[in-house]
């Protein structure tokens, strides 16, 4: 269990590392031509960027504070706040009919509550 918990925070953490420079660095006029960000469109830079930040600090603490050992409770806090930001895209893209994305993001989402109930519950770092 503890393994396939690293495993599913690597790839979700490499996910939002992904979303997060896409957003952060790509010029929104290109990025708003892509189909999966066409959100974008209507979303001013600022708020743009700011989730592109949010999205690279949640790559940061689904792995770091474990690989450090400082406060390793983070990893599951981080998943937490992970499945708050997956329920806003699934709205947004729910919104834009964009049901392919919005499955996406439900399992994005199911990855992170496996993380939250293994390392909160079943599997915590300290054991």
């Amino acid at each position: 269990m503890h393994i396939a918990l690293w495993i599913i925070a690597g790839l979700l953490a490499l996910v939002a590392l992904t979303g997060g420079i896409t957003k952060t660095f790509v010029p929104l006029d290109k990025l708003s031509q892509h189909d999966g960000a066409a959100w974008t469109r209507g979303a001013s830079p600022t708020f743009v960027r700011t989730l592109g930040v949010l999205e690279i600090l949640a790559a940061i603490g689904l792995v770091l504070p474990a690989v450090l050992g400082i406060a390793p409770v983070m990893v599951p806090v981080t998943a937490a706040c992970w499945i708050a930001l997956m329920i806003g895209a699934m709205i947004t893209h729910g919104r834009l009919g964009q049901a392919k994305l919005v499955m996406v993001n439900v399992a994005y989402l199911a990855l992170a509550l496996f993380i939250v109930i293994g390392r909160f519950g079943t599997t915590p770092f300290t054991a």
